[in-house]
C-alpha cells in the first residue's frame, strides 16, 4: 500500500491505466447493452421493462460501491495518513453520486409500470435517496474545505459515518416489508435467469471499469490542481508583493 502512496509513482501508473479503463469500459458497456436490449427476450411477467435491469442494477451497486471507496480511503487517510487517500475519496464522490442518481431515476422509470407510481417511500428507495444526499453533502463539504483550507479530517470522518447507510440499503428489503423485490444475487447463488444474468454481469463489469477510469482521471486532475496551487504559493512567498497583487 505504501508503494502506491507516492504521488509521482501513482501518476506514472494512472497515466497508462486511465485510457484503457475508460475505453474498455465503454466497449463492454456497449456490448452488454446491445446484448441486453436486442438479444434478450422480454420477461414473462415484466415484459420489455426488464431491460432497465442492465443499467439499474449496476448503477445501484456502484452507487454503494462508490461510498465504500470513500469510506475505505477515509479510514486510510485517518489511520495511515496516506497522501493519496483523501484525493481518492474525493475523486470517487462524483462518479458515485452519478451512479446513485442513475439508480434512482431508472428505478422510478421501472417502478411506474410495475408499482403504478413513480415513487414510493419504500425502505430501499428512501435509503438510496439518503445516499444521494450524503454524496451531495460530501461534495459541498469538500468544496468548502478546499476553499477555506480547513483540515481534511472532517471530510474523512463524514465519509466513515456515511458508510453506515450502505448496509441499510443492502438489507432494507430483508428488514422491512418492501415493495422492492428481495435480493436477486447473494453469495454463491442467483435467482436471476441465466439469459438475463449474462448481460447483467457484463454490464456491471463495463460500468465498473468506467467508474475506475473516471476515478483515476479525477485523481490526476486533483493532484495537478494541488501541485499548481503549491507552485503558486511558493512563488507568492518568494516574490514580495505577488500575493498582495493577486489577493
Amino acid at each position: 500500500m505504501h508503494f502506491y502512496a507516492n504521488p509521482a509513482r501513482f501518476l506514472r501508473i494512472a497515466r497508462w491505466l486511465t485510457l484503457p479503463l475508460l475505453a474498455g469500459g465503454l466497449a463492454i458497456v456497449a456490448a452488454a447493452l446491445g446484448w441486453g436490449l436486442l438479444a434478450v427476450p422480454p420477461d414473462r411477467l415484466m415484459g420489455e421493462t426488464v431491460r432497465i435491469l442492465f443499467v439499474h442494477v449496476p448503477a445501484a451497486w456502484l452507487g454503494m460501491g462508490g461510498w465504500m471507496t470513500i469510506a475505505i480511503a477515509s479510514l486510510v487517510e485517518l489511520v495511515w495518513r496516506h497522501p493519496l487517500a483523501g484525493i481518492a475519496a474525493r475523486a470517487a464522490a462524483v462518479p458515485g453520486a452519478t451512479f446513485a442518481a442513475v439508480c434512482l431515476v431508472t428505478g422510478s422509470i421501472w417502478g411506474r409500470p410495475t408499482w403504478g407510481a413513480w415513487w414510493v417511500w419504500d425502505g430501499r428507495l428512501t435509503s438510496m435517496l439518503v445516499l444521494l444526499f450524503l454524496y451531495l453533502g460530501y461534495l459541498a463539504l469538500a468544496g468548502a474545505i478546499a476553499r477555506d483550507g480547513a483540515s481534511g479530517r472532517i471530510l474523512a470522518i463524514y465519509g466513515l459515518v456515511g458508510a453506515v447507510n450502505v448496509p441499510i440499503i443492502n438489507r432494507s428489503v430483508v428488514w422491512w416489508n418492501s415493495l422492492h423485490q428481495p435480493p436477486s444475487i447473494t453469495l454463491g447463488q442467483s435467482s436471476i435467469d441465466g439469459v438475463f444474468l449474462g448481460p447483467l454481469l457484463l454490464a456491471t463489469l463495463g460500468f465498473s471499469l468506467l467508474f475506475g477510469g473516471v476515478v483515476l482521471a479525477r485523481m490526476r486532475t486533483l493532484l495537478a490542481d494541488a501541485q499548481a496551487e503549491a507552485r503558486l504559493r511558493r512563488r507568492s512567498s518568494a516574490a514580495p508583493g505577488f500575493g498582495a497583487e493577486f489577493g
